[in-house]
C-alpha cells in the first residue's frame, strides 16, 4: 500500500525573530506556534516567542511582560500542551547560586559551577532539573504547580507524550531499561511504571515517543546507553503496562535527535536527526556529538491497517481516469482530498522514455 501524501511547505517569516538555538521547545496551541528557551549563541535563554501561523503574513512575536516567575533558562526540555496551557518539564540550565539555594536537591542536580558577570558576579549553577511550569498564554501567566508521587529524576534529551489528561515522561538518563513516569494533569499526582527488566527497552536519551491511540505509545530510536543509535521499536500498553517490541522495515535508518508526530491513520511521521552519534574522548570526561551523519527524509511507519476509507479512496486515486465522470459528483471537500492522491500518485508513476 502506497504512503499518504504529505507535503512541506516553507513560509517566510518577518518580525522579532528568535536568535538561532538549539534545545528549544516548540508547541503548537490554537493556530499559535510557541518557542520557549534553548540555547543560543550567548548562552542558554527563558524567553519566548510566538507566532500566529493562521494569518495570511506571519510575523514573530517576542513574549514579554508575563506575569508570574518564568522558569530560570534551559534547553533539552519538552512541553505538553493541555487545556489551553503549555506545559514544561525538565531540561538542562543555570540557576544562581540563590535560586539553587531554594531549590531541593532532588529537583535540581548540580553538574558544573562557575563564577558569571550578569550585572553584578553571580556564582552561576548547570545542571539538570525535573521542575513542572505552566504557561497560559491568554493570560501570560507562568505559575508552577505543587506535585505529589514519585516524580522522575532531573533530567533533559527525554522523550514526552500526551495521552487525554495524562503527561508522559520517558528516558534521559543513564538507566539500563527505559523507564517511564505519568503525570496526571488534573490533580498534578506522579505515577511510575514498573516493568520486568526481562521485557523493557534498553534505557536510551535523544528518542521520540508518539501516542497512537487513546492508550498506546510509539517508542522509536535515540542513543542507548550503550553508545549506539538505536532503530528499534516498541509499543507500550499504558493500561496493561506492558512493553511489545515491533517489527519494522526501517532497519537501516537508526536516528537520534530526530522529530516524529501523529500522521494520518494513526501512522508515525519521522524526521531529521542523525543517523550514528559518535562519543567523543578527551582526558577529562566522555563528550557526545552528533557526527556529520544528519538526516533530511521522512520515512513512516503504519502502526495499524488501513481504513476501509484510505483503501478506496487510493483505488479511486489510482485510477482517477476510469471514475473521471464519477469525481465529478463528489462533495467538494472530498473531491479536493482525492485530487491530492491524484497528484501523488501521478507524481509517483515512471516516465517512460524512448
Amino acid at each position: 500500500m502506497s504512503a499518504p501524501h504529505y507535503k512541506m511547505e516553507t513560509r517566510d517569516i518577518n518580525g522579532d525573530k528568535p536568535p538561532d538555538l538549539s534545545g528549544s521547545c516548540g508547541s503548537y496551541l490554537n493556530g499559535t506556534l510557541h518557542i520557549f528557551a534553548g540555547c543560543d549563541p550567548v548562552g542558554y535563554t527563558n524567553q519566548m516567542f510566538s507566532v500566529d501561523l493562521t494569518e495570511q503574513s506571519c510575523t514573530w512575536k517576542k513574549v514579554t511582560d508575563t506575569k508570574g516567575t518564568t522558569p530560570s533558562p534551559r534547553n533539552k526540555h519538552s512541553c505538553w500542551v493541555h487545556r489551553d496551557r503549555l506545559i514544561y518539564f525538565g531540561g538542562y540550565g543555570c540557576k544562581t547560586i540563590g535560586q539553587v539555594q531554594n531549590t531541593t536537591s532532588a529537583s535540581f542536580v548540580v553538574d558544573e559551577m562557575s563564577w558569571a558577570t550578569i550585572g553584578d558576579v553571580l556564582f552561576r549553577c548547570w545542571g539538570w532539573n525535573n521542575e513542572v511550569s505552566v504557561y497560559e498564554p491568554h493570560t501570560a501567566m507562568w505559575s508552577t504547580p505543587e506535585t505529589r508521587g514519585p516524580a522522575p529524576a532531573p533530567r533533559g534529551c527525554h522523550a514526552s507524550a500526551l495521552i487525554g489528561n495524562k503527561g508522559y515522561i520517558s528516558g534521559g538518563v543513564e538507566t539500563l531499561e527505559l523507564d517511564m513516569f505519568c503525570l496526571d494533569l488534573d490533580t498534578w499526582t506522579w505515577t511510575q511504571f514498573d516493568f520486568s527488566p526481562s521485557c523493557s527497552p534498553l534505557g536510551r536519551s535523544m528518542l521520540t515517543m508518539t501516542p497512537t491511540s487513546d492508550h498506546t505509545l510509539f517508542i522509536y530510536g535515540g542513543l542507548g546507553i550503550d553508545g549506539n543509535t538505536l532503530n528499534d521499536v516498541w509499543n507500550l500498553n499504558t493500561q496493561k503496562k506492558e512493553w511489545k517490541r515491533m517489527t519494522h522495515q526501517h532497519k537501516d535508518k537508526p536516528r537520534v535527535g530526530h522529530s516524529a508526530c501523529l500522521g494520518r491513520d494513526s501512522d508515525v511521521v519521522v524526521f531529521g536527526g542523525s543517523s550514528n552519534m559518535c562519543l567523543l574522548m578527551d582526558s577529562v570526561a566522555v563528550l557526545r556529538a552528533p557526527s556529520q551523519n544528519q538526516c533530511r527524509d521522512v520515512f513512516m511507519f503504519q502502526t495499524q491497517p488501513c481504513s476501509l476509507f484510505r483503501l478506496c479512496e487510493d483505488l479511486i486515486a489510482e485510477n482517477s481516469e476510469v471514475f473521471e465522470e464519477q469525481l465529478t459528483w463528489l462533495p467538494s471537500k472530498l473531491r479536493n482530498k482525492i485530487d491530492k492522491r491524484v497528484a501523488f500518485f501521478s507524481s509517483t508513476k515512471p516516465v517512460l522514455t524512448a
